[in-house]
């Protein structure tokens, strides 16, 4: 009987270690902005391909394609907030993200939020 045990407990580590193992493999297959968003907070209002609070990536990519100052315009509102563009639902100022930071989630986000 304890063999048993031992043999699922062995089985259940197994598992959870290979569910680990994926996960560690499939967040160091997505891009780093999209790493980036997901560690800074950014999916809990923003989807990749569809509105949540505020609008997808792919819609924030959309509006601004083309637009060279783009970058700069989306990173200053990241870092200090805003409302307006998108309806009456603030951003919130993300201050303590850092500019590199920002900036690799800006250039995620405008290359059209890619999975890869």
């Amino acid at each position: 009987m304890k063999r048993g045990v031992a043999f699922v407990v062995a089985m259940l580590t197994a598992g959870a270690l290979a569910g680990a193992f994926a996960s560690s493999a499939r967040a160091a297959d997505a891009p780093r902005g999209q790493i980036v968003a997901n560690s800074n907070a950014c999916m809990g209002c923003h989807a990749v391909d569809r509105k949540l609070v505020g609008p997808s990536f792919q819609q924030i990519a959309t509006k601004y394609k083309g637009d060279a100052q783009a970058p700069a315009k989306l990173a200053r509102k990241v870092k200090d907030g805003g409302s307006g563009v998108w309806g009456m639902i603030p951003m919130p100022a993300h201050q303590s993200m850092s500019d590199a930071d920002i900036r690799t989630v800006v250039d995620w986000v405008l290359a059209g939020a890619p999975s890869k």
